[in-house]
């Protein structure tokens, strides 16, 4: 079975050499591994030269946004499952794929989920994101896994199409939404962390990120006509904290 893993960047000179090097550890050896650059100009393109021998394939080009390079990494994929591991995380340990190519193929599912950890900038994990008990349903109310614990079948793709470009930072749950809740796709929860990351980003770092989140997962239900409460999405800090006390 072939893994496709996607690495999106841009200007990621910083970090990105790490992220290379948790794919080129991995023991799993039928890995295709894709970068899509966004045109950077600050290094990010001569470390992936450098690492070309770990990196399937690659393009550098000007883009739409992160969701855009997305789907461009999906097109290119030719795996038959598709993983995506952001430019400043890197797998939690070098049996994640072997783990997880395994799982599938020995269930067929349309997706795996497991988990992922969160680090600050000392490397300090201060939150583990575990969604063992994770339901489609609970995405009515504002609770979605940990986009880079889920691998899909390229199938998925295929058949409902990939990430609408219409959302600032929410296209990851509108996409588990429309597969998971609305079209139902088949999934098994994998008990291991499959990714590190650090604290941060677009949809964690701040009230306004909050607000703004809160109103693309509102937009993201309605167009897939999910029933919801507006107010428990806007409130949906108290559920995951009652979740996390049980």
């Amino acid at each position: 079975m072939k893994i496709s893993i996607i690495t999106v960047c841009y200007n990621s000179s910083k970090t990105l050499e790490n992220t290379i090097q948790s794919v080129r550890n991995q023991s799993y050896e039928n890995i295709e591994y894709i970068i899509i650059d966004g045109d950077s100009t600050d290094g990010t393109i001569d470390i992936i030269k450098q690492n070309e021998s770990a990196i399937t394939s690659w393009i550098s080009e000007k883009d739409k946004g992160l969701y855009d390079a997305m789907n461009k990494g999906i097109e290119m994929a030719t795996g038959d499952l598709i993983g995506i591991l952001n430019s400043d995380d890197v797998f939690a340990d070098s049996n994640v794929l072997e783990k997880i190519g395994k799982y599938h193929s020995t269930i067929r599912v349309d997706a795996s989920i497991g988990a992922i950890v969160q680090h600050n900038g000392k490397g300090q994990v201060i939150r583990k994101y575990d969604c063992k008990n994770w339901t489609p349903k609970k995405l009515a109310i504002g609770f979605m896994p940990p986009h880079p614990s889920v691998f899909f079948r390229k199938e998925v793709f295929e058949k409902f199409g990939g990430y609408r470009l219409d959302f600032v930072s929410g296209a990851d749950y509108e996409l588990i939404t429309r597969v998971f809740l609305k079209e139902q796709i088949s999934f098994g929860y994998i008990p291991i962390v499959t990714t590190s990351m650090a604290i941060g980003g677009i949809s964690s770092s701040g009230l306004k990120s909050y607000r703004m989140i809160s109103e693309e997962i509102v937009k993201a239900l309605s167009i897939n006509a999910i029933p919801f409460s507006k107010l428990k999405i806007h409130l949906r800090v108290f559920w995951k904290l009652l979740d996390y006390i049980k």
